[in-house]
């Protein structure tokens, strides 16, 4: 047993890792700024602390023991601490956190986790696991404390739940100018000849429809179990949908989807972040709806 008087130096655990990354003492001496002979010396005080031999060294070349190679991940792990122990009292430093997100997969895939990955550029102490699930499964985890905020446009007022707006989002209905060639529809009576596709038999997203223009009676409603899928078989000419005018601005702007019945406002909705009223992470969490209102939806 190493006793606490007796624990690696970072300094030693720095020269480890180097030599283990270029195999070359020689090599890495030079990236620690070291003579070969300190460098050295420095790798037998770390095998005799730890009782093991951590490097076989030859003539020609130099290989890590099994003991070196589990030493690799455990002084990674402990040398990225201890540059966390200096960053958590050092003023202008963000301070180290590690937050779970919970969005639907297709904002996930199209706009978070962009927008994730630019912002742990901002923040490198930010470790950011994301989870992707349904708007009632993301509701619950976050409920039972498994994940930290959750991203949604769903309607919840929870008084122990807080939000940070993020965007605004408009919902359009739509065709193929195909379909519509085969089978017009000129006005709300024509959805009687028509295939509706939403997400399930509950209709998520034509309620932004039938919220402002009342109950409209449709040949049959296709459940599709994503928006992903409701895009897919638009654009096969499956049906007409209403859905999040971010998804598919491109293929309204080249034409490939036409707007129907433009002259309806639909309802219209907001993303918001959501977390739980006594996280710890609460500045954490509202820096991050800062920079989230600051990336384009898309």
């Amino acid at each position: 047993m190493i006793g606490l008087g007796h624990l690696p130096s970072i300094e030693n655990l720095q020269c480890f890792i180097a030599g283990a990354t270029h195999l070359n003492f020689r090599q890495a001496a030079q990236q620690m700024a070291l003579t070969p002979a300190a460098f050295g010396q420095r790798i037998r005080q770390l095998e005799d602390q730890l009782k093991v031999s951590l490097f076989v060294r030859t003539t020609r070349h130099v290989e890590l023991t099994e003991a070196g190679r589990r030493l690799v991940p455990v002084a990674e792990i402990t040398i990225r601490d201890s540059r966390a122990c200096i960053n958590a009292v050092v003023e202008d430093c963000e301070p180290p956190a590690h937050i779970t997100l919970a969005t639907r997969y297709e904002l996930g895939m199209s706009w978070v986790l962009p927008s994730v990955l630019e912002l742990q550029n901002l923040y490198p102490n930010w470790d950011i696991d994301m989870y992707f699930g349904s708007g009632q499964d993301i509701e619950s985890k976050l409920q039972m404390g498994q994940v930290d905020g959750i991203i949604t446009s769903a309607p919840i007022a929870r008084s122990s739940w807080l939000s940070e707006f993020l965007h605004p989002e408009y919902y359009v209905f739509v065709a193929t100018p195909e379909l519509l060639e085969q089978c017009p529809f000129d006005n709300f009576s024509d959805a009687k000849d028509h295939v509706l596709l939403d997400i399930n038999s509950s209709l998520p997203l034509t309620r932004y429809l039938t919220s402002k223009v009342g109950n409209i009676s449709f040949k049959r409603i296709r459940s599709c179990g994503a928006g992903a899928a409701i895009i897919q078989l638009l654009l096969r000419q499956e049906g007409i949908a209403v859905v999040p005018e971010y998804m598919v601005h491109r293929e309204l702007e080249e034409g490939i989807l036409v707007r129907l019945c433009d002259d309806e406002n639909l309802q219209s909705d907001s993303f918001r972040l959501i977390f739980r009223r006594t996280s710890m992470l609460e500045p954490v969490l509202k820096k991050m709806g800062e920079f989230l209102r600051t990336r384009p939806l898309e």
